[in-house]
């Protein structure tokens, strides 16, 4: 019989972690440490030339280089395949070169045509 469980509400032993240490790992869950250089800048002005506005260019650029980042590439390899393509392909080009380290649930730039079912559209009034 020794070797039968049973349920109880004893608290579990202390296994090293203190509530500081959790309180630090989830306060810096989303920080991450990217250094910003002169090339950064580049990427910047590159899509401030597309956006006409700074702001979108500061975001969209910060986008394209974590990702590169993420990615193990440098940013201005990333920036020099953009500035071969036309204006009007780089927007399908950016979203699939930004979702590529997105989780398939937050893709951007991506539309998606519903499938219905032909007995339920019928049904529905136009």
């Amino acid at each position: 019989m020794s070797n039968i469980t049973s349920a109880t509400n004893l608290q579990s032993a202390d296994v090293g972690l203190s509530q500081t240490d959790a309180r630090k790992f989830f306060n810096n869950f989303y920080a991450f440490d990217m250094s910003v250089g002169a090339a950064d800048d580049v990427v910047t002005a590159f899509f401030e030339k597309y956006t006409n506005n700074k702001q979108s260019a500061k975001i969209i650029a910060s986008a394209v280089i974590y990702t590169a980042k993420a990615q193990n590439i440098d940013p201005m390899s990333v920036l020099t395949e953009f500035a071969k393509m036309p204006p009007g392909q780089l927007t399908p080009y950016l979203a699939a070169f930004i979702n590529a380290s997105r989780a398939p649930t937050s893709f951007v730039g991506l539309k998606v045509k519903d499938n219905t079912n032909p007995y339920v559209s019928r049904s529905v009034l136009l």
